[in-house]
């Protein structure tokens, strides 16, 4: 038995912020931005809209795209740094707005490369049958723990989501799957405040050691690239299309450059969203899905990359 994506969605927030927008609020300038992240603009969710709704307008057009019911849903496992609220789970606040109930669902906290974490899981339930069909989601409102006069930080980050359907298959879909973390890295990559008597201890806002983890990106990042292959006795040259985490254009083309990966082959939406965290792998399949690049039985090498430090990869047989 294995596990197979048959479906994708994914939403982004109606307000956009351009570069332009920036140069108005922050000593910043769009060529610096584009230059140094490729980024042109970036989604910021409405007053009073959360996680939550974001991921239910990628699960809804993720369920539609699988050709299934909402209630056919068994399992949903969330990936998140932004959840609605300190508990419940942002996962079963969306399985309350799908109207279902019964399956477990539950949050994965893996920063950037929670969607990575979250897929992996989804494929051990699904494969070794404890469920059926199961709703993998990545969702961020970065807005919320952005400083806004912080230029090296809030040129970086957007909202949005990204979901996808995993179901059971007598034919390969995931093919492998491989984690990894360390944790004397927590500092680099952080939003450190934490709530004590109501009140926020520390900073609530995303700092960052920026090239420390420019540096540690690229390298795991190939790492995980190349353990995918290696794993499954594959070449570089057998990888159809790879799905990076969108963080960073240079990031994207010198984990490329370092594989001996064609940009033609690699997709890149940064330049749309900016830095969307777990929606951001999501979010990139799910646009390179829908305009017809990746097609049925192609090889398809999904990677991320984040805070902890956490990375990984999966690899699929679309």
């Amino acid at each position: 038995m294995y596990s197979k994506i048959i479906g994708t969605g994914s939403y982004l927030p109606e307000k956009i912020l351009t570069n332009h927008d920036l140069e108005r609020m922050v000593d910043t300038s769009d060529e610096w931005i584009r230059e140094r992240t490729g980024i042109v603009q970036r989604h910021i969710a409405a007053e009073g809209q959360l996680a939550s709704d974001l991921a239910l307008e990628a699960s809804r057009r993720a369920i539609d795209a699988a050709g299934i019911k909402a209630q056919e849903i068994d399992l949903i496992i969330l990936a998140t740094t932004t959840p609605d609220m300190i508990f419940p789970s942002t996962a079963c606040i969306l399985q309350d707005k799908l109207g279902i109930s019964g399956g477990p669902a539950f949050d994965v906290q893996a920063v950037c490369s929670g969607f990575i974490y979250a897929l992996a899981t989804a494929d051990m339930f699904v494969s070794s049958g404890k469920c059926r069909n199961a709703l993998v989601v990545g969702t961020e409102v970065y807005s919320r723990i952005l400083d806004w006069t912080d230029r090296s930080t809030c040129v970086l980050f957007g909202d949005g989501a990204g979901a996808v359907v995993l179901t059971q298959s007598n034919q390969p879909g995931i093919l492998s799957s491989h984690l990894h973390a360390n944790g004397s890295y927590n500092k680099v990559l952080a939003a450190p405040g934490n709530i004590c008597g109501g009140k926020i201890q520390g900073s609530p806002f995303i700092t960052m050691e920026g090239n420390t983890v420019f540096k540690f990106a690229v390298k795991v990042l190939e790492e995980a690239v190349s353990e995918a292959i290696t794993a499954n006795n594959l070449q570089t040259s057998d990888i159809d299309w790879l799905i990076p985490h969108q963080a960073n254009i240079r990031i994207i083309k010198s984990t490329a450059k370092k594989l001996g990966i064609p940009m033609k082959k690699v997709v890149t939406t940064v330049d749309q969203h900016g830095n969307t965290s777990a929606a951001s792998v999501p979010l990139a399949l799910d646009i390179a899905a829908r305009d017809g690049r990746i097609q049925s039985d192609q090889c398809v090498l999904l990677e991320g990359v984040g805070g902890g430090f956490t990375w990984g990869s999966v690899l699929l047989r679309w």
